[in-house]
């Protein structure tokens, strides 16, 4: 086994390693030599994307992988960045689950700093009134349905069974 030494971060009293640590590791040690690391978007919009990442041996078959989650208006940085953010938690969750830089966690101290600032994020969306509700059936029926679906994830607080009433 290496004598790597893990670069950590500090987050509420525990010890995460860094993604790039990770990547680093694998990338030098020699047990990994004609290894890859790929990435596939599996979900991309405007405002958030999925990626999995994906580990293979020299032989190319696939031993480790993992997927990640990220929003456009999580946090100021993935304003600009949410991809590469996502891709970046993507590779930290692949060589977590390979069992690199895991002797405190499978998170990375990127994807709790991220899980952390998601917290504080203030929920702006406004509750539905019976008027908003009456408009937007209105739009389905008009054909606009995923203007009304997006409007009602990024706009609106509104429980399952009014969603539902509302896009029909």
């Amino acid at each position: 086994m290496s004598n790597f030494k893990f670069k950590t971060t500090n987050i509420k009293g525990k010890e995460y390693v860094e993604v790039n640590q990770r990547v680093l590791f694998f990338r030098n040690e020699e047990q990994y030599s004609g290894w890859s690391m790929t990435s596939e978007i599996l979900h991309l919009t405007d405002e958030s994307c999925v990626i999995k990442a994906t580990i293979r041996n020299a032989e190319g078959a696939e031993i480790a992988s993992g997927i990640a989650q990220e929003d456009k208006s999580s946090s100021y940085i993935n304003k600009t960045s949410f991809v590469e953010n996502c891709e970046t938690s993507a590779w930290g969750r692949a060589l977590g689950n390979l069992g690199i830089g895991i002797e405190t966690s499978i998170a990375s101290s990127n994807e709790v700093s991220m899980a952390i600032a998601k917290q504080s994020i203030p929920d702006e969306r406004k509750p539905l009134t019976e008027a908003l509700i009456a408009s937007m059936k209105k739009a389905v029926k008009d054909g606009k349905g995923d203007q009304v679906r997006q409007a009602l994830k990024d706009k609106y607080v509104a429980d399952e069974k009014t969603i539902k009433a509302i896009l029909g």
